[in-house]
């Protein structure tokens, strides 16, 4: 789907399916450096069984023009525009590592627009070590290989995927590889200067948590602590699970999913 925001073209994903005036929506926030693509298997899903998905570029990522944004908060208000501009009301929010940060502040800021939350591999703060930022200024290949690792279990790095054909490793890798010069290093920056306590106010919309108890880069005892910061949320617990959740479990993501979403 193309939209235009503030000017300049925007992608978004519909699951494979037309948007329906009237229908509940659910919009899908990707992490840094990643696209779309990330959310395939659920946004055809929500949208085959009748709601109105949007699977969104975020500027500088995908197909969405540039430049990216520097802050969690910007994200957060280009994501409502970009709804604005699908003739969404209100959807049901859920990200993934900085798009969970997006879709946090997004109910804090905006909480007519979502009528429930889903964070997943979420953090607040999500600090970003000093070598993965400077690798990511210089645009080096180590600080793909760096999150990319980090991202995944340890029995995801021996190569076992629940999807036939799928290598989440290289699949991982060759996905950051594809952000423009700059992007990744911003989305990183942005996610080191959130501040949840100046960034995002309450959340009163029900919520749910998923953590990965493998998870690097994103503790589970960090999310954890998110969903105790929430005032109507659950906690899902991934068992053995790293961080790239979406691919390291789909069908346990969209189960919990399940169960908020519609």
């Amino acid at each position: 789907m193309k939209l235009e925001v503030d000017g300049k073209a925007a992608f978004a994903a519909a699951g494979s399916a037309s948007h329906a005036p009237g229908r509940r929506a659910v919009v899908f926030i990707h992490g840094a450096g990643m696209d779309h693509s990330v959310w395939v298997m659920p946004a055809r899903h929500f949208a085959r069984t009748g709601l109105n998905v949007l699977a969104l570029d975020l500027p500088g990522h995908g197909r969405s023009q540039g430049p990216g944004l520097d802050s969690i908060a910007a994200m957060a208000d280009w994501v409502v525009r970009a709804m604005d501009a699908a003739h969404l009301e209100a959807a049901a929010v859920v990200g993934h590592s900085m798009g969970s940060l997006v879709a946090y502040v997004l109910a804090a800021r905006h909480p007519d627009r979502c009528r429930a939350l889903a964070l997943l591999g979420a953090s607040a703060p999500m600090p970003v070590t000093d070598a993965l930022l400077d690798a990511a200024r210089d645009d080096d290949q180590a600080a793909i290989d760096m999150a990319n690792t980090w991202s995944h279990s340890p029995r995801a790095k021996l190569g076992a995927c629940p999807n036939p054909g799928m290598w989440m490793l290289g699949g991982g890798e060759r996905l950051l590889e594809t952000a423009a010069p700059g992007v990744f290093h911003a989305d990183l920056a942005a996610c080191n200067g959130f501040d949840p306590e100046a960034d995002a106010g309450p959340v009163r919309c029900p919520a749910l948590v998923v953590v990965g108890e493998a998870d690097q880069m994103t503790p589970a005892r960090a999310g954890i602590r998110v969903s105790e910061r929430l005032q109507d949320a659950r906690l899902e617990r991934l068992a053995g699970c790293g961080h790239a959740m979406l691919s390291e479990q789909p069908n346990a993501v969209l189960d919990a999913l399940t169960a908020i979403v519609p």
